[in-house]
């Protein structure tokens, strides 16, 4: 195992600089200090970014980094690294590489051998989490579902008897769609606290069940990002859950999932090994076996 020690800006570093997610005032003193000593700062918006820089004095040079330039901007990146320079990576808010492109450049300066320093700051999954009521631990981090509705349907499924409380990222527009899926899916009657505008001045949390989600986001105009913090599964519906497919062979039980949801032999399969606790390739191996 390599060790990795030294945090201080002495060239070849890669800092991951937590900035606020919508109050000024959460940003941290070391952020402000690694940012001012830094050669670059990667930026996700520099729109943004020079913003927050100019609020807090900060001059240092600002490089694009983003979804859309993630090869060129990491190729850069890696290239400031290389000779020498310490760069700070910031997203539009909150820690680096959350639901933004960071984790990728990470894993390379990490391969190509430079040290990766976490500089902690706001965060909104953790804040909407602590706040929300419901059991923090263990918890469960998904970010955002897919926009395709059968993908999003196959990510729910499998999450719907996870007993950890689940944290998701959601758009405004998005949000009356995913509080939909979430009701025919995980059912009506679990608990779920939705944070909007977090640390920012109509910060609001509204608690309550699936099916008063529901009701409130039909009936009110959404602004803001949220983030919807869910009760786990409680485990007592459980047999009822599992009965259907109890007396299917493998086979089966993969077909059938086939049928009902319109999935590929390999969706179905993931879908199998998670429902019965089964390595995928033995799930595979046997679908196979038996369709031969």
């Amino acid at each position: 195992m390599k060790s990795q020690k030294s945090a201080e800006v002495n060239g070849g570093k890669l800092f991951l600089v937590g900035t606020p997610i919508g109050n000024l005032e959460d940003m941290t003193y070391r952020a402000i200090r690694i940012m001012k000593e830094v050669d670059v700062i990667a930026a996700e918006d520099t729109r943004n970014t020079i913003k927050l820089c100019n609020h807090f004095e900060i001059k240092t040079p600002l490089t694009s980094y983003h979804e859309h330039n993630i090869l060129i901007g990491g190729d850069k990146i890696l290239a400031l690294l290389n000779e020498g320079k310490s760069v700070a990576l910031v997203s539009d808010a909150g820690m680096p590489c959350i639901s933004d492109p960071g984790a990728d450049i990470v894993s390379k300066a990490i391969i190509a051998g430079y040290d990766v320093v976490p500089v902690p700051g706001a965060n909104a999954a953790i804040s909407a989490l602590v706040a929300s009521g419901l059991i923090p631990q263990p918890f469960l981090f998904y970010g955002f579902l897919s926009r395709n509705k059968k993908e999003r349907s196959t990510q729910l499924d499998m999450l719907k008897m996870r007993e950890e409380t689940i944290i998701f990222y959601e758009a405004p527009h998005r949000l009356k769609e995913t509080i939909r899926a979430l009701n025919e899916i995980l059912g009506s009657s679990r608990r779920v606290v939705l944070a909007r505008e977090l640390t920012k001045r109509f910060e609001e949390f509204l608690r309550g069940t699936l099916e008063e989600a529901l009701v409130w986001v039909e009936s009110n105009e959404l602004r803001g990002e949220f983030c919807i913090v869910l009760e786990g599964d409680d485990g007592l519906e459980i047999e009822e859950k599992v009965a259907w497919w109890q007396d299917l062979s493998l086979r089966d039980h993969v077909i059938e999932l086939m049928d009902r949801k319109g999935i590929r032999s390999k969706e179905a399969i993931r879908e199998v090994s998670l429902e019965r606790g089964l390595s995928r390739r033995d799930v595979y191996k046997e679908y196979h076996v038996e369709s031969d």
